[in-house]
């Protein structure tokens, strides 16, 4: 199985294209074995954080905005200068794209398999490097690697913020701003009046 924060990374990345939609069956990871020892992988609270992250595209670096809502359990992207956005429910466990120029949505299952629920660590093996700070936010830096062997650095906050991945020294995403504040309903809504339409394959 693929290490849970390796495939969060992967995720995040996987969402920036805007051809391409940040972790199976709606199964929570509370039904799974957690590590005795490792990080909190999902906030705890609500909170919005601004990250930078390199681009499987461009040699200039991407940025997109991650809201979260920690007692629905949803997540909203939105990629820079994008009018499509993703809101995740991992209760219905469901993601949606919304296209706000075409008026369009498109509804699938979310990726993976597995939430690891706010307060839990998530199954894996985990090794913890030290601390960092990041956007001045403290955070515990833990060593994990994927089902390859590729080795990533993860830094986590003690409620669960990702603030910054590093791979072979070199720093894939990073929290350029975090806002502990209330993630109002409305950011989630998504528009009825849109039309629905098949996923992009």
């Amino acid at each position: 199985m693929k290490n849970p924060i390796a495939r969060r990374i992967s995720y995040m990345l996987l969402t920036l294209p805007l051809g391409v939609l940040l972790s199976g069956s709606p199964v929570l990871a509370e039904e799974a074995a957690p590590s005795a020892n490792g990080p909190y992988v999902t906030p705890s609270v609500d909170v919005s954080v601004h990250y930078e992250m390199v681009s499987p595209q461009s040699p200039l670096p991407v940025h997109q905005d991650m809201h979260w809502q920690a007692t629905s359990l949803r997540q909203r992207i939105d990629p820079e200068n994008s009018a499509v956005y993703m809101v995740t429910s991992w209760r219905d466990h469901t993601l949606t794209v919304v296209d706000t120029l075409g008026h369009r949505r498109s509804v699938m299952p979310a990726p993976g398999a597995t939430l690891t629920l706010p307060g839990q660590v998530p199954p894996g093996s985990f090794r913890k490097l030290g601390t960092d700070m990041v956007s001045g936010q403290l955070c515990t830096v833990w060593r994990t690697a994927d089902q390859d062997g590729h080795e990533s650095d993860a830094c986590y906050t003690e409620d669960g913020i990702l603030l910054q991945v590093e791979q072979q020294g070199r720093i894939l995403v990073r929290a350029l701003s975090v806002e502990r504040t209330p993630q109002p309903d409305t950011l989630f809504v998504i528009p009825e009046s849109y039309s629905a339409v098949a996923p992009a394959r």
